[in-house]
């Protein structure tokens, strides 16, 4: 009997670990239509997160044909296309990547903690926020700290939002205070079309309030491992079975489109996970449709 369990163990263990180095080594394309009236036309955008230094293929040549595939008008960042803490210095992944997207695209960056901790700590990166912020300098490439930018042809706005690390804590939210966000950003622009790029998607709620139309996320990868009917299995707080781990979500007036990701990092886990390239066509809807 030990023996025959023994036997099923190690083909289960087997089974996930084929299943995990195979999702951690492809991506799929999700897609997603958002309307509203108060936008002016159409617009394609792509949604990149969590790449985490990975690459699909020589210099991320199959993410990069993807890409090329879609044609988008503009690629929104949500953060985390690096690793803060890897030892291996592979921050040059990420840098040739956004090098080549920033000279066929234009791409709206916000920064994820990852990102953030580099920033914050220049001291533990060896100059690689430096030499990453110049290498998106060099390719057009302007990150969004708590900054916006306006698209008048279609009337979108879109606000690139840096929170505090205390928002990242383990185990639980940190709860937001009131102002907080229009503190950072100031006043969303009512008549436009509003984006927020932000990270972390905890705080969905307290985005609608602040006035976001469409929030794009990130920072969650689905879960790591996810089940049937269950969803994504833990969050990089270390809480079981998030209320937010990919997809997209109403609140108010508002939606949010949580990207899967790309990468992983610390944990190389993906299990019936694979990473996420999320295509967003934006159009004008009219009160009568």
């Amino acid at each position: 009997m030990i023996p025959m369990i023994l036997g099923v163990l190690v083909i289960l263990a087997v089974f996930f670990l084929a299943v995990m180095y195979y999702d951690c080594n492809r991506f799929v394309t999700t897609s997603y239509e958002i309307e509203s009236g108060k936008i002016t036309g159409e617009y394609t955008f792509v949604l990149l997160s969590d790449l985490h230094n990975k690459s699909f293929g020589e210099k991320n040549e199959k993410l990069i044909k993807r890409l090329e595939e879609i044609a988008p008008d503009a690629i929104l960042v949500a953060g985390d296309m690096l690793t803060a803490h890897e030892k291996t210095q592979r921050h040059h992944v990420a840098i040739d990547f956004m090098s080549q997207i920033g000279r066929k695209y234009p791409v709206y960056y916000g920064l994820g903690n990852h990102e953030h901790r580099l920033m914050l700590y220049p001291e533990e990166s060896n100059g690689r926020y430096e030499a990453y912020t110049e290498s998106l300098h060099k390719a057009g490439i302007r990150p969004l700290i708590n900054e916006s930018v306006t698209l008048p042809a279609v009337n979108i706005n879109i606000a690139g939002l840096v929170l505090d690390r205390c928002y990242y804590r383990k185990f639980h939210a940190y709860p937001m205070p009131e102002g907080y966000l229009s503190d950072l950003l100031g006043e969303p622009q009512k008549n436009a079309f509003q984006i927020l790029i932000a990270h972390n998607p905890d705080y969905f709620m307290d985005y609608e309030k602040w006035g976001a139309d469409l929030v794009v996320s990130g920072h969650v990868h689905g879960g790591l491992m996810r089940l049937p009917f269950l969803g994504g299995v833990i969050s990089p707080k270390l809480t079981l079975f998030p209320q937010y781990d990919g997809g997209k979500y109403e609140q108010g007036h508002a939606v949010m489109i949580l990207s899967r990701g790309l990468g992983t990092h610390t944990l190389p886990i993906r299990i019936f996970n694979p990473g996420e390239l999320v295509v967003l066509h934006v159009r004008h809807v009219s009160s009568k449709e």
